[in-house]
């Protein structure tokens, strides 16, 4: 049986916190689905069509992974593709409170689906998309948190 696993986020835009998650998910399951969501109620800097190029692109190098969009439940998106496995990133506490909200409600949907966590290393501990967006958008040095395809693509939606 292969084992499958879908990644799911805004990647609004993907960071190397995000990409760290993703590899060590690609190391434990035969197959991961990067799965870039659409419907969110964040405002995101990026297109759904440019934060999946941008995902593409940032795991090309990653044999076992790929990355789709979607839109609606996370459940179904889970059963759409074959998986029976979600893996999301901790950060911190709050993030904690969170995902474990989004377990429960996904839980009563779906029962089957498990949920993985994997903590965050302490380098990737305070990075977010929101910091990497803000520090941008300030016209700082994003280089050390994201990759290259996504260092340029912020520099040219925060050109002055």
């Amino acid at each position: 049986m292969t084992r499958i696993a879908i990644t799911p986020g805004t990647f609004d835009p993907i960071t190397y916190g995000h990409i760290d998650i993703i590899k060590r998910a690609a190391s434990l399951m035969d197959k991961v689905i990067v799965g870039v969501a659409e419907s969110t109620p964040k405002n995101t800097l990026f297109t759904l069509e440019e934060r999946t190029e941008l995902a593409r692109e940032a795991t090309r190098g990653l044999a076992n992974v790929e990355v789709e969009s979607f839109d609606g439940l996370l459940v179904d998106f889970v059963r759409a593709r074959g998986a029976n496995t979600v893996i999301k990133g901790l950060r911190a506490i709050t993030d904690f409170e969170y995902e474990f909200q989004m377990n429960a409600l996904n839980s009563q949907l779906d029962y089957d689906m498990e949920t993985a966590f994997i903590m965050s290393p302490p380098k990737y501990m305070y990075l977010s998309s929101s910091i990497v967006r803000e520090l941008a958008s300030l016209h700082g040095d994003v280089s050390d948190l994201v990759p290259p395809c996504v260092a340029e693509a912020l520099s040219a939606k925060f050109q002055r």
